[in-house]
């Protein structure tokens, strides 16, 4: 906002140059790169059209999570792995990172070789 202007005359100056403005109640606003995401929480989110042309202002508490997290694997889940499948603790740990952590999966691949 322009300080000293209040926010009514602000919003007649916006509609007076065609600027038209909606606020939007979202819960989080995620913007996906390539390596990692940028997580917005609590945002306060603003819809701006200017002559046809749309943009968002996100406004909040941001954070960043890694997307190539690996799972983690407790050596309980790798002991029942690899007693279910009845395989080395090796490949149990190998197959439950090739399933995402999923060990249900990870059983039933290694039972399938």
């Amino acid at each position: 906002m322009i300080p000293g202007m209040n926010p009514r005359q602000m919003r007649q100056a916006m509609k007076r140059l065609g600027i038209q403005q909606e606020e939007i109640d979202a819960k989080e606003v995620i913007i996906r790169l390539e390596d990692r995401e940028i997580v917005i929480s609590n945002p306060s989110v603003s819809k701006v059209n200017m002559m046809g042309q749309e943009t968002y202002q996100v406004v909040g508490e941001e954070h960043e999570r890694s997307l190539d997290s690996k799972p983690e694997i407790s050596e309980d889940d790798v002991a029942t792995v690899a007693e279910q499948a009845g395989v080395s603790n090796e490949q149990a740990r190998k197959a439950i990172e090739e399933a995402k952590g999923d060990l249900a999966e990870a059983i039933l691949k290694l039972k399938k070789e």
